[in-house]
């Protein structure tokens, strides 16, 4: 029988929990399927509540014994938790549980990957460890002892205690419970330390398997990175003696920040040029920073409840985004940005999933680690940023620090200190906190006397529970070009208030060429009526990176549109532009390897979609192979330039210098393939000193439908290497042909090394599935009954993972009948499987509901 209709929880129906915590201690006495968990809770009435209920939750666990001041107790157990009569007064309650980390496999609470004990607790998995006011708002100090016979046993904070079999940690800074953590096992550290500006000598240490200590130095010295440029940039010291990060295979994420012990993804930690490229260095420097960011936002300002979610993510990827920037190429970042908010955030925004940054409700937490609550929580940080100015927002940042240090605090709380700071009200801003769905921002212009007007209008279309949409805040960078090209009028920001605004711009001798949305200023679908000459004009001459590449994306599209809908032929403008923009050396290599993207199929979907046209996944598939032919045969005597331009000097190295050279040189060598059959690939991939060159030229043969010994090869070089092999798996369904690809991924799902239990392991072959567009999308449905299949095993095992790949299908209603059909039909299969997971069964009921 599947579980009782899922509770919904409102934002407007939060009150405080009724009682204050001075101090927990927990004892832990590890066994694989019968670990004891001790707690020892000083408790006190809180003063500010009005509910004096005294409710702990609890799942999964076995009640020994329970006592209060001394005294054994039995309280009324139910699966969600229990409530105990309590004195009106200050008391000590005492519990002991017992729990199964061995059979855990959804990775919540304690659990054991490979023979080592780790902890994952955000959102709701303290409550699997032991009966607790498992919310954020409510923090305590920990002590905690680990009784084990494992040679390393860590927890938060710094150590206070160590004897034969046992270790003790005091986290003297109070936390919620869902920054607990725990670690247990057979590892080796990768040591170093870092002196804060303020002199406190802190010990680092990366714990690892035995054998992957050759791949941490990278991490270590972007944690190093990152402790430095919190000091430098924000001000924010480190405050404990020791920094301890830990590889975990078995993760659901990338990572997590408990305070004082941060517990990886193993795919995000652990890095060396033969077994990871450019990308996955790039990606862990951003991630180890972003978690060491959480020490001040997200761990000693915390979240009041998990509506607020976006208070310490969205904050803290706007500022892993800064640290990236300065780390690489700015420019570069602002762009990666925008094509990831494009791909995941604006079709979620803008579907059946759509919810506000700050959401009003919701049935499980896990389904709101998204993309909106992240990356478009982040983008509101950028904009206020933008409105406020750089001063500004660093006084309001330091206000914030300074008023809430120790607090678990709302979106109001962070407003108010830009209020207090610039003297600005807010209100109507906060309305990106509140209002789902992208606006779409609007457009036309006027020329007469030399006068120039650009009218700009605003609207958001209706989304799930949100029918009418108000006027938001939309800081609109712009800049206007003269005919040769010059800037006439340096960027300035618009500030859009109003359903619709007009802005003049007077004494300009001749009609500008206006550059609107510089730097992707702000979260919107810009809808300006440019000519394509007006687009290779901004291609050519722009003096802002992000629109410059904009008009070159946005030539790809338009002329991808017209050969999909009216069988064009590539559109000229944009092939002589983009040569001019390879030819030119003056530019960063990666910024022109980006020039030579092209908008994703689902964006391209998603656009015809738009514009009343039924999207066919193989008409979309065969225009943009097409585009990219006509590219390569267009620029192909400017190809031996850009290899050579793309040659490193000197041994590898994952810096921005030397990744940008092999970004352009693999997108050479991509155009490359496609006029000498792979012949080029085949010998650089012979000549591979690093996985960056080794795996871009795999792929390239791949889709040269060749490779087939330098596959088997592959595997045999790395079978033994996890990480590796998660790349090996990917890598065939993302390079398969779309009518090939349901059955690649489904031979995959047969081989020896498939451990469909692993979270990275399964991602590599259901969410490369789901991505390659044209495949998944095949009309026979063979590749929806694969993934709803898979996903309805998983259900069971690991219900977090299952729930997040739902949302391959929700962009179901886009497509042609027979597709929703099919769709649907898997949908439904999904809701109807007995004993469905809360997580699980929301998404899909709300995928549904489109």
């Amino acid at each position: 029988m599947r579980d009782a209709a899922p509770t919904t929880i409102f934002l407007k129906d939060y009150t405080p929990f009724g009682y204050l915590l001075d101090s927990v201690h927990l004892t832990f006495d590890l066994s694989a399927h019968a670990t004891r968990v001790t707690s020892r809770i000083a408790f006190r009435p809180n003063p500010d509540a009005t509910d004096r209920t005294f409710f702990l939750h609890g799942e999964d666990l076995n009640l020994i014994r329970a006592s209060i001041n001394g005294t054994e107790v039995s309280p009324d157990v139910t699966g969600k938790g229990l409530t105990a009569d309590v004195p009106d007064a200050p008391f000590l309650w005492e519990a002991q549980v017992e729990i199964d980390p061995g059979n855990n496999t959804a990775l919540e609470g304690l659990y054991m990957s490979n023979g080592m004990y780790c902890t994952q607790c955000e959102a709701e998995g303290f409550r699997k460890i032991t009966y607790y006011p498992d919310r954020p708002d409510v923090m305590s100090t920990f002590t905690v002892r680990i009784n084990g016979d494992l040679p390393v046993l860590l927890s938060n904070g710094n150590p206070s205690g160590i004897g034969e079999g046992w270790a003790e940690w005091t986290d003297p800074w109070p936390k919620p419970a869902y920054l607990f953590a725990l670690v247990a096992g057979d590892l080796v550290a990768h040591p170093d330390r870092f002196t804060t500006r303020s002199g406190r000598d802190v010990a680092l240490n990366l714990w690892v398997r035995p054998g992957d200590e050759g791949k941490c130095a990278f991490g270590m010295e972007a944690l190093k990175k990152s402790m430095k440029w919190d000091e430098d940039v924000y001000g924010r010291e480190y405050d404990l003696d020791v920094f301890n990060i830990v590889a975990v295979d078995d993760f659901n994420m990338g990572a997590m920040e408990n305070k004082g012990l941060n517990i990886f993804n193993s795919s995000a930690v652990l890095a060396s040029p033969e077994t990871s490229t450019d990308a996955n260095f790039e990606r862990i420097e951003a991630i180890i920073a972003h978690e060491y960011f959480h020490n001040w936002t997200g761990n000693r300002i915390t979240c009041r409840d998990w509506f607020q979610l976006c208070l310490k993510e969205g904050l803290t990827v706007f500022r892993d985004a800064q640290f990236t920037s300065d780390m690489r190429s700015a420019p570069v970042k602002r762009i990666h940005d925008a094509i990831d908010l494009r791909a995941r955030q604006f079709p979620e925004d803008n579907g059946p999933l759509s919810h506000p940054v700050r959401p009003e409700s919701f049935q499980e937490i896990n389904n709101f680690y998204t993309a909106t609550v992240y990356e478009k929580g982040a983008e509101v940080i950028g904009m206020l940023k933008r409105l406020v100015g750089d001063e500004a927002y660093a006084k309001a940042l330091d206000l914030y620090f300074d008023r809430h240090d120790g607090q678990a605090c709302t979106i109001e709380d962070w407003l108010k200190v830009f209020e207090d700071t610039t003297g600005r009200d807010l209100t109507q801003f906060k309305r990106w906190y509140s209002q789902s769905g992208t606006p779409r921002l609007t457009v036309s212009e006027d020329w007469a006397d030399g006068t120039f007007t650009l009218t700009l209008k605003q609207r958001t279309d209706p989304t799930p529970g949100q029918a009418e949409k108000l006027p938001q805040v939309i800081p609109v960078a712009v800049g206007l070009l003269g005919p040769n090209g010059d800037e006439v009028r340096a960027t300035e920001v618009l500030e859009l208030t109003e359903a619709e605004q007009s802005f003049q711009f007077t004494a300009l001798a001749t009609r500008p060429t206006a550059s609107i949305l510089r730097e992707f200023s702000a979260p919107v679908i810009l809808e300006h009526d440019h000519s394509s000459a007006e687009r290779a004009f901004l291609l050519a001459h722009d003096t802002d990176p992000f629109n410059r590449w904009q008009a070159g994306r946005s030539l790809a599209q338009d002329t991808l549109l017209r050969m999909i809908l009216d069988e064009a032929t590539p559109d000229a403008d944009y092939l002589n532009g983009l040569q001019a923009v390879l030819r030119d050396d003056t530019l960063d290599p990666a910024y022109r390897a980006l020039m030579l993207g092209l908008p994703t199929q689902s964006e391209l979907a998603a656009a015809l979609h738009e514009r009343g046209h039924t999207p066919d996944p193989m008409a979309i598939w065969s225009a943009v192979e097409t585009l990219r032919q006509a590219t390569a045969q267009h620029v192909q005597d400017l190809l031996p330039r850009l290899h050579s331009e793309a040659l490193v000097d000197g041994p590898y190295s994952p810096d921005a210098q030397q990744s940008g050279k092999r970004a352009l040189g693999s997108a050479a060598l991509a155009l490359t393939s496609r006029l000498d059959g792979g012949a080029m690939a085949a010998t650089v991939y012979a000549n591979a000193d690093n996985m960056t060159l080794q795996l871009t030229a795999l792929s390239y043969l791949l889709r040269a439908r060749k490779g087939e010994v330098q596959l088997a090869a592959f595997y045999d070089q790395w079978q033994h290497d996890r990480l590796v092999m998660d790349k090996w798996f990917g890598l065939q369904v993302t390079m398969a042909a779309p009518e090939a690809t349901p059955e690649t991924a489904k031979a995959l799902t047969g081989h020896p090394d498939f451990n469909w239990k692993n979270p990275n392991r399964f991602r590599a072959v259901m969410g490369a599935l789901a991505m390659n567009h044209a495949g998944f999308h095949q009309p026979d449905g063979a590749g929806y009954s694969l993934l709803a299949g898979w996903l309805i095993r998983l259900d069971p095992v690991n219900p977090q993972t299952t729930a997040r790949m739902c949302s391959a299908f929700q962009t179901w209603k886009r497509y042609d009948t027979g597709r929703q059909d099919q769709m649907r039909t898997q949908l439904s299969r999904i809701a109807e499987t007995p004993n469905l997971s809360r997580d699980t069964t929301e998404m899909v009921s709300r995928i549904l509901g489109a």
